[in-house]
């Protein structure tokens, strides 16, 4: 095998443990998120004689669905591909790298990648502030509190929920900070590597030129 070919092996393998590990930590993080999301909704109890705003719990049921919906279509794509990259990547044999799927996937596999670490976590911060909202804004203040306070007092309940929510705000946007920040380092991390091996590659072939050069028939050394 020609250095060439080796480094090509080398970029294929590379790609499929990544593509393998992110299939992994997709499915870890989209199974443990969608089971909470789960768990809250069916444990949260509501008070039967509060009045909960419309809108709030619209809002709740349709995030706990996306998030679930969003999540268990990112455990199908690593369920249905990882089995066939964990086939090929148990296999000694170099050139088992090519019946991999990782390579047509790769789309599928960014997708599950996003579904599950970026949009689904996005998603359960909004769960949490929703959550809160619902679990203790019926929470009032005592009968006797509530005759010698004045009628625009917060109650305990609400001011619970403003506090997750006003806490949970500044953590969302350094989490969209951070998810652009790191793509981007991400980005310009795989565009000096092409750099390099686009490097490599032309020194090779600039080898392989100065090769033919000096030897540009065989019927001189026969």
């Amino acid at each position: 095998m020609s250095l060439n070919e080796h480094s090509m092996q080398a970029l294929s393998w590379r790609k499929l443990y990544l593509s393998r590990a992110k299939l992994k930590a997709s499915s870890r993080t989209s199974a443990l998120l969608s089971g909470f999301a789960m768990v809250a909704m069916v444990e949260v109890q509501l008070e039967r004689g509060h009045d909960y705003p419309p809108g709030l719990l619209i809002a709740f049921s349709a995030c706990t669905t996306v998030l679930v919906a969003v999540h268990l279509f990112a455990l199908m794509i690593s369920t249905c591909i990882l089995p066939n990259i964990e086939a090929v990547s148990n296999v000694h044999n170099l050139n088992s790298v090519h019946e991999s799927p990782h390579e047509r996937m790769h789309r599928h596999i960014e997708l599950a990648w996003a579904f599950s670490t970026v949009i689904g976590t996005f998603l359960f911060l909004a769960e949490v502030v929703l959550l809160c909202w619902v679990k203790f804004l019926p929470l009032k203040n005592h009968p006797v509190e509530s005759t010698e306070s004045n009628s625009t007092s917060i109650s305990p309940g609400k001011a619970a929920a403003i506090t997750s929510t006003v806490i949970m705000v500044p953590s969302g946007i350094i989490f969209i900070l951070f998810a652009v920040h790191f793509y981007r380092s991400l980005v310009s991390h795989k565009t000096e590597r092409v750099e390099r091996e686009l490097d490599v590659l032309v020194q090779l072939q600039d080898q392989l030129d100065r090769g033919d050069t000096l030897h540009p028939t065989g019927s001189h050394f026969a």
